[in-house]
């Protein structure tokens, strides 16, 4: 005789592994003991009270006339169809009728008739039932995993507005979510069956395998491998920024639409037992999940480019918004594991952050080098710098967050006059501002160490200028302007100003200082021919040192190109001018020293001045020597 399975509920309602009986009637107390005892849990036996000697008798024959033309063994013709559900919802239906009848007409006869043969009967029944339930199982979970999953199902908009299947076969919304929902309903009704049956063991194992097949695939079809960290630290930053990209695609979708899915579908199947579901949700999507979270970690660890912080704030950002939905979904004790993983790549990414900010800042400190822009332009370390300054900013919320989660160590080391301004209080506490507002005063420190490099001090001056007006108009343009406030932008450009008027005093005094002030003033002593002439000389010879050296010289910025040079202009000038113009006057009745210092006018010096700063010599000024000595304005 063969063993008799029947269900065994522990009274915390937790499924336990059937205990098998012989059908013996020296074991048919045991049985019944057995049953009695465990009719307490949430798969309780229904009453027997309606149950009589001739109602088991039916209920055997309509069980047997039903579930042995589903025997496995048969060989009917219905046993050869792939699926009970798919072939006859109804005999479906009064097939689960059938099998749950059996296991109340067995509870009857092994409480009041243990040694009858109907309980054989009923017992062999039971095992064919149960064969083919989980034949059914298998197939339900194996040919509908996209009916499976009730989040994707909401989320999924109907390519067309009826709500019916077009021509083309394409079901609406509605039409799938009935689908999804019957389908949920059929994988319960056979779960539940089977449980109760006291097969527990065979059906939780067909749904954990299927399910964690399930969504094992789903994660890789997001994208998502599972790669050791020794062969991610192998790959190059290219192929890394792939994974990168992959993950921030998929994590969301895998949390809130496949996790919480199969959640969503665990609680409905497994409703009449809270440790079976914890159980197999755990099982399910435990070790995917945790796959899942361990990667950005494995990123953060990987050193490499300051310029992968961007996409380490980005995974964090991804995981941190999430959390709220891990913390529900994964809310089980047994899936701690998997809320540890996603709090520790938090920290771990946050730290990395930081570090990467206090190297940055470091690197910049410690640039040793002596290569400097020709002709004073912008230096390529103020231009790397503000740009990855300014993307910051693009992350301020999240980095925000990350600053002050992960505090800096140390003192930040920021001077209280950097923020001076008109209506300036207090310094400003957003970790986010002074952290940036920290890496631009690091670059201006070495900004003016690299300056002293140069052996001109007007270009320094000119230097400074140029670097300090990009670096303002960088925070001009972008998203600095509103973390570090009109008050920084004003106080820089004035030091812009006072940049240029430096580089203007080194650079032009001594042309300026070549032109006797007294002589164009009126009633000033008169000068002789030959004193003019060798005031001339000397500006001349001045102006054309200044000239051919600084034709070479560069200030990128439009605006400030065309302002110093009016600002020069406007000393320069008018001053060469009025000394012309005494000359000429003093110099009176030498026709030909009048038409030769006439021959180079106070336009003609406005002419040369508008060939500086463009970063290369010009024409007039290169091949040959300055066009007014070849015209005689410089008398010889």
């Amino acid at each position: 005789m063969g063993l008799m399975r029947m269900p065994e509920i522990s009274e915390d309602n937790a499924f336990t592994p059937r205990q098998a009986m012989s059908t013996s009637i020296s074991s048919s107390k045991t049985l019944s003991s057995s049953l009695s005892s465990r009719a307490s849990g949430n798969w309780k036996l229904a009453p027997i009270s309606d149950f009589s000697g001739p109602a088991v008798e039916e209920t055997l024959r309509n069980a047997e006339s039903v579930i042995k033309k589903w025997d496995l063994n048969s060989k009917t013709p219905y046993t050869q169809v792939a699926s009970l559900f798919v072939h006859d919802r109804e005999e479906a239906k009064s097939f689960l009728k059938s099998a749950n009848d059996l296991r109340e007409a067995m509870h009857f006869l092994v409480t009041n008739h243990s040694s009858s043969d109907k309980l054989v009967l009923a017992q062999s029944l039971t095992q064919i039932a149960m064969k083919r339930l989980e034949k059914e199982l298998y197939h339900i979970l194996s040919t509908n995993r996209e009916h499976l999953d009730p989040e994707s199902v909401s989320r999924k908009s109907s390519r067309h507005s009826d709500n019916s299947e077009n021509e083309n076969g394409i079901v609406s919304d509605d039409e799938m979510v009935k689908v999804s929902e019957s389908t949920m309903e059929d994988v319960k009704s056979v779960v539940d069956c089977m449980i109760s049956a006291g097969y527990g063991t065979e059906c939780i194992k067909i749904y954990k395998l299927m399910r964690k097949s399930a969504v094992d695939e789903g994660i890789y079809r997001l994208g998502i491998e599972r790669i050791k960290s020794s062969q991610i630290q192998k790959l190059t930053w290219s192929s890394r920024e792939h994974l990168i990209k992959n993950w921030l695609n998929a994590v969301k979708v895998a949390v809130q639409t496949l996790f919480k899915g199969e959640r969503i579908l665990c609680d409905h199947v497994f409703s009449a037992s809270s440790k079976i579901r914890e159980s197999c949700f755990a099982e399910i999507t435990k070790e995917a999940a945790i796959n899942l979270f361990r990667l950005p970690e494995i990123m953060a660890r990987i050193k490499g480019s300051p310029h992968r912080i961007f996409k380490l704030i980005e995974l964090y950002e991804a995981t941190y918004e999430l959390w709220p939905d891990i913390e529900s979904i994964f809310k089980f004790d047994s899936m701690l594991a998997v809320k540890l993983q996603a709090l520790s790549t938090l920290v771990k990414l946050g730290n990395m952050v930081q570090v990467i900010l206090s190297n940055y800042e470091a690197t910049i400190q410690k640039d040793s080098s002596k290569i400097l822009p020709e002709g004073g332009g912008i230096h390529t370390l103020t231009q790397s710098v503000m740009e990855f300054t300014t993307s910051l900013t693009n992350y301020s919320a999240t980095l925000s967050d990350i600053l002050t989660d992960h505090p800096r160590a140390g003192n930040l080391n920021l001077p209280a006059s950097y923020f001076d301004g008109p209506s300036s209080g207090d310094l400003p506490t957003s970790p986010v501002l002074v952290r940036l507002a920290l890496l631009i005063l690091v670059l201006q420190c070495k900004l003016d160490a690299k300056a002293e490099l140069y052996k001109d001090v007007s270009l320094s001056y000119l230097f400074l200028a140029n670097n300090l007006n990009y670096i303002v108009e960088k925070v001009r343009s972008t998203n600095l302007k509103y973390l570090l406030g009109d008050e920084w932008v004003a106080t820089h450009a004035e030091k812009v100003t006072q940049y240029a008027a430096s580089y203007e005093a080194a650079a032009w005094s001594k042309v300026l200082s070549s032109l006797p002030e007294a002589a164009a003033k009126e009633g000033s002593p008169a000068m002789s021919p030959d004193a003019v002439r060798a005031c001339l000389q000397r500006f001349g010879a001045a102006f054309e040192e200044e000239y051919r050296k600084q034709t070479s010289w560069t200030v990128p910025d439009g605006k400030l190109r065309d302002e110093i040079k009016v600002s020069i202009s406007r000393k320069l000038v008018p001053a060469y001018g009025q000394f012309c113009e005494a000359c000429l006057g003093i110099a009176s009745g030498d026709g030909e020293a009048e038409r030769k210092l006439a021959s180079f006018g106070a336009d003609d010096l406005g002419n040369y001045l508008s060939d500086l700063f463009h970063g290369k010599a010009v024409s007039r000024g290169s091949s040959q020597s300055l066009s007014w000595r070849s015209r005689g304005c410089l008398l010889r």
